[in-house]
């Protein structure tokens, strides 16, 4: 049985300006599995934050194609939501009324979706802050509701374009905790592009490196650290040993692409 959710096969990605043309991406080809949550690391304007919003529908190839459950994506929808580095939560909006929004805007907003999404607030901590404007909230408490606001609508895929990149580093780490268990929990397929090499490798259950402009799939790391692999808490996955070689090997790995770019 296939259970491939997400595709981009043989996709490229050409920036056409005044100045000329820019490959973004070439020939890059990569399958995630339902429910697997992948992270993509590359150098510095490999195409990382271009490959997502490929899969959100906002840029479309130059060549190849982009499935999501085996449909091609030929613009935004409901199947795949987008969590941004910036929370983008209204500031004249209160929590429950920000976390509705997105249903809102697809215009699906009911009684029973508007209750989903205030019991995603239950469930996760947050009911007691319903009420309260953004203003109101640690920046670590925007960030989970602003994915509650992208889980509320039910997408298949979930992409993070370095959700935590803003937060001081002990935010960053509870938070990268809380978020890899409720994405544990609610089973979603998710792709995190990061600068990070141990957030990739402390969340994800496989690392994908990406070789410079124009980005292409070079290295793929099937994260195994010794304490129930993929299943294993944050903690105990940044504590092991296979941890640190995994972050040696993509550390040299960047780091030679730093090399060749300045040779270039």
């Amino acid at each position: 049985m296939n259970d491939t959710k997400l595709e981009l096969r043989d996709v490229g990605v050409k920036y056409v300006t005044l100045q000329g043309e820019t490959d973004a991406l070439s020939d890059l080809s990569l399958a995630v599995r339902d429910g697997e949550f992948v992270a993509v690391v590359g150098p510095s304007g490999c195409g990382k934050s271009t490959l997502l919003s490929l899969v959100a529908g906002l840029v479309r190839p130059t060549s190849g194609t982009v499935l999501v459950a085996g449909q091609p994506v030929t613009g935004p929808s409901r199947r795949v939501g987008y969590m941004l580095q910036e929370d983008y939560l209204f500031k004249w909006r209160d929590v429950a009324a920000n976390v509705v929004l997105g249903l809102e805007v697809q215009g699906r907003l009911s009684a029973a979706s508007r209750a989903r999404a205030l019991g995603l607030l239950d469930k996760y901590g947050l009911s007691d802050f319903k009420h309260h404007l953004p203003r109101q909230l640690s920046g670590g408490m925007r960030q989970r509701v602003a994915l509650i606001r992208t889980l509320a609508v039910d997408p298949e895929v979930l992409l993070l374009d370095e959700p935590f990149s803003a937060l001081d580093y002990q935010t960053r780490l509870t938070l990268q905790d809380e978020i890899w268990g409720i994405l544990r929990r609610e089973s979603k397929t998710t792709i995190l592009v990061t600068h990070d090499i141990s957030e990739a490798i402390a969340m994800a259950d496989r690392v994908i490196v990406l070789t410079k402009r124009p980005g292409r799939v070079k290295t793929e790391y099937a994260i195994e650290t010794g304490n129930g692999a993929a299943a294993a808490p944050l903690r105990r996955r940044r504590e092991s040993a296979q941890f640190a070689r995994y972050f040696d090997l993509i550390w040299k790995e960047l780091e030679a692409h730093v090399g060749e770019s300045g040779r270039g």
